[in-house]
């Protein structure tokens, strides 16, 4: 599942230009996935599609059926921002945080593995919580000068609280 290369950078050292060009694909590919982040803890809906392409899927389940549930695949930007953002606006707060991002690259189309850890509180009652572990594994595509998502799929190491009162 994680991207395993040797080093970050394919590019040549000498070559500046080429060097420049995969470090803006890298911080474009990596900023997709602190869109995806941010738009959900801010509730923020065109920060949040920002970070989609329109034939996008978001595959929950792997995570979800660590702790029972059975959620859809969620396939379509505007499913997939109408879903998230109605299941957790007024409802559940949530921070995000992103670490260990790994990124190969292959023209138009890349690949990003991250570990994140995800808190959700219910907003009427925050002892009641969910703190997830999740390993992400991201297939991207080149949008003009930026990177979308064009499948997200989400894992589960570990969690403490209670899933099941935030996802169902």
């Amino acid at each position: 599942m994680y991207v395993t290369r040797d080093r970050a950078l394919t590019a040549p050292a000498h070559d500046t230009s080429a060097v420049v060009a995969e470090l803006r694909d890298r911080a474009e590919i990596t900023d997709a996935l602190y869109r995806f982040g941010l738009g959900q803890d801010l509730k923020d809906k065109e920060l949040f599609a920002s970070a989609f392409a329109a034939d996008a899927e978001l595959d929950f389940r792997p995570a979800a059926s660590k702790w029972g549930a059975k959620p859809p695949l969620m396939s379509g930007r505007d499913t997939i921002v109408t879903t998230i953002l109605t299941m957790f606006t007024g409802r559940v707060d949530t921070t995000h945080q992103v670490t260990n991002t790994r990124i190969t690259i292959d023209g138009d189309t890349a690949r990003l593995t991250a570990l994140v850890e995800a808190q959700h509180l219910l907003s009427a009652d925050p002892a009641r919580h969910a703190l997830l572990k999740n390993p992400y594994d991201v297939d991207l595509v080149r949008d003009g000068d930026r990177w979308v998502i064009r499948r997200l799929r989400i894992d589960n190491t570990w969690y403490t609280g209670e899933p099941t009162v935030i996802f169902g």
